[in-house]
């Protein structure tokens, strides 16, 4: 049954410097029982409007809930690993796990739609005016993040730093102050979802070998710390709707 609708949009092409997406979620459970959505949490800031208010949302470091109920939407920022740093203005390990009002970052309040697209025109025009107009060194770590994110290779801190001709302290501290979160939780994060992706699939996989392939010491590794991030074990998870949404 569907509870929810959740589309996305392209930001244009000068704000893909920060932002990675516009998504956008929509429910109609009038006469329904509320429902509570379990979101992935990915190594990114979003910025969140509701129908008369927004905030930021720092990096997460387990899954999230969102609880839905009547009819509604809401329109998500979700910018790109690293991306919200020139916007922030300070260390991105500053709000993991925390909120901002949007009146911090961005003075004001945003305009009153009862329509998302309009309201994605406005902030679409809002982060532009705003981008750095020299590139920022956070891009450069996106960058680094995207590439290990692509890449389900790269399983430990020092085979990346490696690969990116980097240091591994200059690393911890570029991702401390850019995306908010270690190498390794990062890295982890990713082989996380790769792991629950293969899961997605209907087919039961060989978690013994998928935990050595992502880098894991053995299952119960994995199995602890898929559970700790992810919130159920991974069995269980596999059991469960492959629609738990990432954001």
């Amino acid at each position: 049954m569907t509870r929810f609708r959740l589309d996305r949009r392209a930001p244009s092409a000068p704000v893909a410097r920060l932002v990675d997406r516009y998504w956008v979620a929509s429910w109609d459970l009038a006469g329904r029982a509320p429902y509570v959505q379990r979101v992935l949490p990915h190594p990114v800031v979003n910025v969140v409007f509701t129908e008369g208010r927004a905030g930021v949302y720092g990096p997460a470091t387990g899954v999230t809930q969102r609880r839905l109920e009547g009819v509604g939407w809401a329109l998500g920022v979700m910018f790109r690993p690293a991306g919200f740093r020139p916007l922030l203005g300070r260390p991105l390990n500053s709000i993991v796990d925390g909120a901002l009002p949007w009146s911090e970052i961005f003075g004001g309040g945003p305009p009153d739609h009862s329509d998302p697209e309009p309201l994605i025109a406005w902030v679409d025009g809002l982060l532009a005016a705003r981008l750095p107009q020299a590139r920022h060194p956070a891009e450069d770590t996106a960058d680094i993040v995207e590439r290990l994110a692509d890449d389900p290779a790269v399983v430990s801190v020092s085979a990346l730093a490696e690969r990116e001709g980097v240091g591994v302290r200059l690393l911890q501290r570029r991702f401390a102050d850019h995306v908010g979160l270690a190498p390794k939780t990062v890295i982890r994060r990713y082989r996380l979802y790769e792991a629950a992706e293969r899961a997605r699939t209907g087919e039961r996989p060989d978690w013994g070998r998928l935990a050595a392939e992502l880098g894991y010491s053995d299952q119960s590794h994995l199995t602890r710390e898929f559970t700790s991030v992810i919130g159920v074990p991974p069995g269980r998870y596999a059991a469960r709707s492959p629609r738990t949404p990432a954001g």
